[in-house]
C-alpha cells in the first residue's frame, strides 16, 4: 500500500520538470517549417549576407552615436574609447556565442529560441519576455532622441516646438526638481545643462488639465507610428528603407571623421581619463545601448536566403564596422571641444554649431533623423518575431503568428509591438528607459553564452557549422581571476576594504545639495564664507560650483565639517549596500564560472562573454535591477496564468 506522504512527491517533480522541458533543435526547425507549408506561406525570405549586414549596421549606429556618445563622453572624458572597446570586446564574445545558435537553429525566436534549447521552457519564456525591453522598450530611448534631432530641426528652419510637447512627464518633473536643487544652491537658469533646461520649461509651460501637467513626447509618437506601419507592410519594403539608412549614416559619419579631424585640438584630450576608472564605467549603459542591434539579426533568420552561413558573418561584420567608427568618433568629438561640453543630447550637431559649422549642423541633424529612424526600424522588425515564435510554442495565444498573406509579416505582433512602445512613452523617463534596454539584452548575451557553454558539456548535443573557437580556460580563467583580485588589493587597498566592509561613502554633489533642506542653506553659505572667504567669493558665493571645483580630499574635510546632520553627508547601511547587490552576484558569478571552468574544461571565449556582460550589468543602477524584476515577476504571471498550460510540449505530454 503506498505511503500517503509520497503523493506529493512525484507532483512537485512533475512541476519542476515541466518548468524546465526542453526543445529539441529539429523540433524547432520543424515548427517554423510547419507554419511555412500549413500557415500562409510563411516568411519572405529575401535577405543575403550584404542586407543582414547593412541591418546590423542600422541597428548598431543610431542614437548611440548621435545622442548618447555625448552623455558618456562627458562622464569618462576622452577615455571613453576604452570603454567602447571593451563593450565591443564583450559584444564580440557574446557574438560568437549568438552566431553559433543561429547556426544551429535558423529560426526568428533568437535567444528565446536558443534558451529553449539548452535550458528549457521557464527560462525561454524569461529571456523572451526579457527581450521585450531590449527591442519594444529600448526603442523609447530611440525614439526619444530621435525626437530630440527632429525638434532641433525644426527649431533651426524656425518652427519651434514646445518643451513640454517633446519630452516625457516623468522626465520634466526629475529635471524640474533636479534644476530647484540647484537654484537654491546658488545657480541661475544659465548655469543649467541643456537638457535641465529642458525639463525646466517644460514643468514652468506645460498646459494644464485641472492639477494634471499636460506633457508628452508628440514627435517620438508619430515617428513610432509611422514605423510601425512600414514593418507592418513588409520586408522588402523595410529592407529597402533600412539599406537607403544606412547608406546615408554611414556618408555623414565618415564626413563628421572627415571634416572634425581638421578642427581636433589635442589639448582637450588632457586629461584623458579626468573622472578615474568609475567616470568611464558610468557611461556602460550609454556605451552598451550603442552596440545594441547586431543580435536583432538572429530574428530575422526564417527571412534569411542562407541563415546558417550568412547571420553569422553579418554578426561580426557590422559589430567590427561599428567599432571603428564609434572609437574615432570620439577621439574626434572629445578633441573638438571639451568633454564637459558634451552632456547635451545632439552631441555632433552641438559640437560643429560651436565652432559656426552651422551647415554642417544642419547635414548632421538631418542625418540623425534618418538614421535613428533606421534603429527604431530594425528593433520594431525584431520584437514581432520574438512574439511570433513565442506564439507558435503555445506560450501566447495563436494570434501573435498570424502571418498576413499579402505581406507576409506577423501584422499582429506588429501592432501589439507599437503599443508597447508608444504607451510607455508617455510615463517612462528615458533614462530609465535605457538602463532597462541594456538590463534585458545583457541577460539575453548572458544566457546565450551560457546556453554554448551548457551545450559544451554534451558530448552528443547537435552542433551547426559555425562553433565558437575553444580556448581551454582551465587554468586561464581561474589564474586571470585570482591576478584581478591581486590586482585590487596591491593598487586600490584601501578603496576595496572599504567597498568590502561597507563602509560609508560621501554623497556626491548633486544629492548632497538634494539632501540640504532650503532653510540650512543661508548657514552653509556663512559656514563656506568662513572657512574659505576668498575662493567661496571667487565662485560668486554659488554652493555647487564651490563644491564641484574642489579636489576629492578637499571636498571630503569640507563636506565633513559642513553644519548639517551626519545622515545628510554619508550614505551608509543598507542604503547604501543595496547599490553593490549586483556587483556581488557579478562576484559570486565569477567565482562560480572559475569551478565549472577548472572541472569541466569550459571554453574561453563564452566565459569571458558571459562575465563581461553581467560585469556591465553591475554598473547598472540597483533601482534599474529592481524595475528589471518587476517586469519578470509580471512576466512569470503571464506564463503562470497561459503559457505553462497552453505549451505545446505540456500538450503533447498530457
Amino acid at each position: 500500500m503506498p505511503r500517503k506522504s509520497a503523493e506529493p512527491k512525484p507532483i512537485l517533480m512533475a512541476f519542476l520538470d515541466n518548468l524546465f522541458r526542453k526543445k529539441s533543435i529539429d523540433d524547432a526547425i520543424n515548427t517554423a517549417q510547419n507554419e511555412e507549408i500549413h500557415g500562409a506561406g510563411g516568411l519572405d525570405k529575401n535577405l543575403s549576407v550584404r542586407d543582414l549586414t547593412a541591418f546590423g549596421i542600422a541597428a548598431i549606429i543610431g542614437a548611440g552615436i548621435f545622442s548618447t556618445i555625448g552623455s558618456a563622453s562627458f562622464n569618462g572624458g576622452p577615455a571613453v574609447v576604452f570603454l567602447f572597446i571593451f563593450t565591443a570586446v564583450a559584444c564580440g564574445f557574446a557574438a560568437f556565442a549568438y552566431a553559433e545558435f543561429a547556426s544551429m537553429v535558423p529560426v526568428s525566436g533568437s535567444a528565446y529560441t536558443y534558451s529553449y534549447v539548452a535550458f528549457g521552457e521557464l527560462m525561454a519564456w524569461i529571456i523572451g519576455w526579457a527581450l521585450v525591453m531590449e527591442y519594444a522598450v529600448g526603442n523609447i530611448t530611440v525614439a526619444v532622441s530621435w525626437s530630440g534631432y527632429f525638434t532641433g530641426l525644426c527649431e533651426s528652419a524656425g518652427w519651434h516646438i514646445s518643451a513640454w510637447a517633446t519630452t516625457d512627464y516623468v522626465s520634466a518633473h526629475a529635471g524640474f526638481d533636479e534644476a530647484s536643487a540647484m537654484l537654491k544652491g546658488g545657480k541661475t537658469v544659465a548655469d543649467f545643462s541643456q537638457s535641465q533646461q529642458e525639463s525646466y520649461e517644460a514643468w514652468q509651460s506645460a498646459p494644464r488639465i485641472g492639477s494634471l501637467r499636460t506633457i508628452l513626447d508628440i514627435p517620438a509618437i508619430v515617428m513610432s507610428i509611422l514605423i510601425t506601419a512600414l514593418v507592418y507592410i513588409g520586408m522588402k519594403e523595410s529592407k529597402t528603407a533600412g539599406n537607403l539608412m544606412v547608406v546615408l549614416k554611414l556618408i555623414v559619419v565618415i564626413l563628421v571623421i572627415i571634416v572634425g579631424a581638421g578642427y581636433v585640438n589635442v589639448d582637450n584630450w588632457h586629461p584623458f581619463v579626468p573622472n578615474g576608472f568609475g567616470g568611464v564605467m558610468a557611461g556602460v549603459s550609454s556605451v552598451f545601448f550603442a552596440y545594441i542591434g547586431f543580435d536583432a539579426l538572429s530574428t530575422t533568420a526564417e527571412e534569411c536566403k542562407n541563415p546558417q552561413r550568412d547571420l553569422p558573418r553579418a554578426m561580426l561584420y557590422s559589430i567590427i564596422i561599428c567599432t571603428v567608427l564609434y572609437i574615432i568618433i570620439a577621439l574626434v568629438l572629445t578633441g573638438m571641444v571639451s568633454y564637459k561640453e558634451l552632456d547635451v543630447n545632439d552631441p555632433l550637431a552641438y559640437v560643429f554649431q560651436k565652432l559656426n559649422l552651422k551647415w554642417f549642423s544642419g547635414i548632421i541633424a538631418v542625418s540623425a533623423v534618418v538614421a535613428m529612424a533606421g534603429v527604431f526600424l530594425v528593433f520594431q522588425l525584431g520584437q514581432p518575431r520574438i512574439w511570433m515564435t513565442m506564439s507558435r510554442d503555445g506560450l501566447l495565444p495563436k494570434r501573435f503568428s498570424y502571418i498576413h498573406p499579402k505581406f507576409r509579416t506577423p501584422t499582429f505582433a506588429t501592432v501589439v509591438t507599437g503599443f508597447f512602445v508608444v504607451v510607455p512613452m508617455l510615463f517612462i523617463p528615458s533614462d530609465t528607459v535605457l538602463d532597462l534596454c541594456s538590463m534585458g539584452t545583457l541577460f539575453a548575451f548572458v544566457l546565450v553564452c551560457g546556453g554554448v557553454l551548457k551545450l559544451q558539456v554534451q558530448p552528443n548535443a547537435p552542433r551547426g557549422k559555425f562553433r565558437t573557437p575553444y580556448m581551454n580556460a582551465k587554468w586561464i580563467y581561474p589564474l586571470g581571476l585570482l591576478a584581478g583580485v591581486a590586482f585590487l588589493f596591491s593598487r586600490y587597498e584601501a578603496d576595496t576594504k572599504a567597498w568590502l566592509a561597507n563602509e560609508r561613502q560621501m554623497y556626491g554633489v548633486e544629492n548632497l545639495l538634494h539632501n540640504i533642506p532650503e532653510s540650512e542653506m543661508p548657514g552653509v553659505q556663512r559656514f563656506l564664507t568662513v572657512r574659505d572667504s576668498a575662493g567661496f567669493a571667487g565662485v560668486g558665493g554659488v554652493v555647487a560650483d564651490y563644491l564641484e571645483g574642489l579636489k576629492a580630499e578637499d571636498y571630503n574635510l569640507t563636506v565633513a565639517a559642513l553644519p548639517m546632520p551626519e545622515e545628510a553627508k554619508y550614505e551608509s547601511g543598507w542604503h547604501l549596500f543595496k547599490h553593490k547587490i549586483p556587483m556581488w552576484l557579478f562576484i559570486f558569478t565569477c567565482l562560480t564560472m572559475a569551478w565549472l571552468a577548472f572541472k569541466h574544461n569550459l571554453s574561453l571565449i563564452p566565459i569571458l562573454g558571459l562575465v563581461s556582460c553581467l560585469y556591465m550589468m553591475a554598473q547598472i543602477p540597483a533601482k534599474s535591477w529592481l524595475g528589471f524584476f518587476i517586469w519578470l515577476v509580471a512576466g512569470l504571471v503571464i506564463y503562470f496564468g497561459y503559457g505553462y498550460s497552453n505549451s505545446k510540449l505540456a500538450k503533447k505530454r498530457a
